[in-house]
């Protein structure tokens, strides 16, 4: 079984206000992560917020850690109700393939261009620990290497919005 983990627990520097609740083509960026994961997956879970259209689980070890934190989240949820993976995209992250779980299985695996849209197996959890509980890079790729994780290339690479300049432009290139 697959668990779907939306990852939406950050900070929306870049955005200039919360951009999970961004509209694009009417939908809020949150929703559309969600509903994108549904299609893979048994259950869909967003780490790193308190409500939303799908149950919400905190950030691990707590917030403020990156897209690592969630990731951690959703492997730990996983074992506890025994899924065998998880797969994670970003709630920027708009119009994901339609192959997407053939690209990335077996895990594990994400895409080259936008690493939080991956595939983990759940005993990466202990891996991703060690990074987050220790002194070195913090990083998606730092996670990827560790676990020897695969880059895989989409040629329908979904759209990573962090200005609303990108919000624009998604609606025009994705026809949202």
């Amino acid at each position: 079984m697959i668990l779907g983990v939306v990852l939406a627990g950050g900070k929306s520097t870049r955005f200039g206000s919360d951009k999970a609740l961004a509209e694009l083509g009417g939908r809020t960026l949150l929703a559309r992560a969600v509903d994108g994961l549904s299609g893979f997956c048994e259950l869909v879970v967003i780490a790193g917020r308190d409500h939303g259209p799908a149950r919400c689980i905190p950030d691990w070890p707590h917030a403020g850690e990156g897209p690592l934190a969630g990731i951690a989240a959703g492997l730990h949820l996983a074992q506890d109700e025994d899924y065998a993976t998880v797969l994670t995209c970003g709630v920027d992250s708009a119009q994901l393939p339609d192959d997407l779980l053939d690209l990335l299985s077996p895990p594990p695996a994400y895409l080259a261009d936008q690493p939080v849209v991956g595939h983990w197996p759940t005993s990466a959890a202990k891996d991703i620990e060690a990074i987050l509980e220790g002194t070195g890079r913090h990083s998606m790729l730092a996670f990827a290497d560790k676990i020897n994780a695969r880059p895989v290339k989409s040629a329908q690479e979904p759209a990573n919005i962090n200005t609303p300049a990108d919000l624009a432009a998604a609606e025009k290139t994705h026809g949202i």
